[in-house]
């Protein structure tokens, strides 16, 4: 009975020492963590931010290029294959659709 005892407070002990060795790595209140927090807002500030502007710039000056020609319609019969209608915009249109990229099943919807 006693070895079971001694067992038990062994396993125990170990149980409690791998749940405080889980806890402390993943703690983030400890002091002298501040420079971590530091770092994080500098990153955002110089990295981040400067990053989401020039993607954006990129974004808008492409955007001002002349249009290009759509490709001519061909009528594959593997592709635009309707088997029941959409439940939106006449059935025929997908959802997203573009009428000046996508074709509809019988062609561009302006020629």
């Amino acid at each position: 009975m006693a070895a079971a005892a001694a067992a038990g407070s062994r396993v125990s002990r170990l149980l409690g020492r791998s749940r405080l060795q889980v806890r402390r790595p993943m703690s983030s209140g400890e002091p002298g963590e501040e420079g971590s927090a530091r770092m994080w807002k500098a990153l955002t500030y110089f990295v981040v931010l400067p990053s989401v502007g020039v993607s954006m710039l990129n974004v808008y000056l492409k955007s001002h290029h002349e249009e290009h020609e759509r490709p001519e319609f061909i009528a594959y019969p593997h592709l635009r294959i309707r088997s029941k209608p959409f439940p939106w915009r006449g059935g025929n249109h997908t959802l997203f659709h573009n009428p000046h990229v996508n074709p509809l099943p019988t062609g561009y919807k302006d020629e």
